[in-house]
């Protein structure tokens, strides 16, 4: 189990530049916006604006704090997402995010379609742990800060008293 603290994430600007992400872990490591086969970060959504486009990739965000609507323009249709509701959608479409009320903070999962499938759901101690990879916490703990994440190594879980969200992988390979 390797430890990935919050506190060391740098924030960077997003690809189209309209905000501010901090990279929890790429795979390859070092892989670049455009060479990753999956990326696990968080977002700070203070503006409405476009989504960046990522052609090929899948993504599934869940909101952490506030309240977020995506417009997906060519589609016509608004889909508005609370805390704790993980959505998955294609990133290489356009999409116009409006936060509702306040600055909106979201998990974002990114995986290159021909790697493989991300699924995000609230841990449960007694929920299959297989093909978890990433762990997130959304509350403190005895060894967590809010927004820590632990890198799982297969069959490991969360400690006892954890309370967040997993990223299982499936590959297609």
């Amino acid at each position: 189990m390797r430890l990935l603290r919050a506190a060391d994430r740098i924030a960077t600007a997003w690809k189209n530049g309209g905000g501010v992400t901090r990279e929890i872990m790429t795979f390859p490591i070092g892989a670049g916006m455009d060479a990753f086969d999956w990326r696990i970060s968080i977002a700070d959504v203070t503006s409405p604006g476009d989504f960046s486009r990522f052609e090929d990739v899948d993504r599934v965000l869940t909101v952490l704090e506030g309240r977020l609507s995506l417009d997906f323009v060519e589609e016509g249709r608004i889909v508005t997402l609370d805390v704790g509701q993980p959505f998955a959608f294609p990133g290489d479409v356009p999409i116009y995010g409006i936060p509702v009320g306040a600055t909106v903070r979201d998990f974002n999962v990114m995986v290159r379609r021909s790697v493989g499938r991300a699924h995000v759901e609230a841990w449960r101690p007694d929920g299959d742990a297989d093909g978890t990879r990433i762990a997130l916490s959304i509350a403190p703990s005895s060894t967590l800060h809010l927004y820590d994440a632990l890198l799982l190594d297969p069959g490991e879980t969360p400690p006892d008293d954890f309370t967040g969200y997993t990223v299982r992988f499936d590959s297609v390979r």
